[in-house]
């Protein structure tokens, strides 16, 4: 299953003194895009961590293909293919008009409650809406 974000705009802060945006920047957009598609299946991270469920980002990685500079449009491309077990991957790519591609990349979250310090399963419930809806 996957899911396009919104446009979305390279704001100035974003950019570097050569006036790309900053490379730790797309990390961001990613979770940006991560916490819409949450939403938009109606999981709330509030609701989560008042359960004991914590999804702290345990790796990613970015191929930087094209840059991206202040005031460009861009949208951003998020999927999960394999389903979630004790951890959940996301895949992402990031295109300049739909066309140009500027990145892809990847990030795994663990399923961990804060109480007991230790991963947990993926609940059914997240299960079922990113791979039924």
């Amino acid at each position: 299953m996957g899911y396009i974000t919104k446009k979305n705009k390279v704001r100035y802060y974003e950019t570097d003194q050569m006036g790309f945006v900053h490379h730790s920047n797309y990390l961001k957009y990613f979770e940006m895009s991560r916490i819409e598609w949450f939403e938009f299946l109606d999981i709330k991270y509030e609701e989560l961590e008042k359960k004991n469920i914590w999804l702290p980002v345990v790796e990613c990685s970015i191929i930087y293909n094209n840059p991206l500079f202040f005031g460009d449009e861009f949208e951003i491309h998020i999927n999960c293919e394999k389903e979630p077990m004790s951890t959940i991957e996301f895949k992402y790519q990031i295109f300049k008009g739909n066309k140009v591609k500027i990145c892809s990349g990847t990030t795994k979250l663990a399923f961990y409650d804060p109480k007991t310090k230790k991963p947990k399963k993926c609940p059914i419930e997240i299960k079922e809406k990113f791979f039924n809806s």
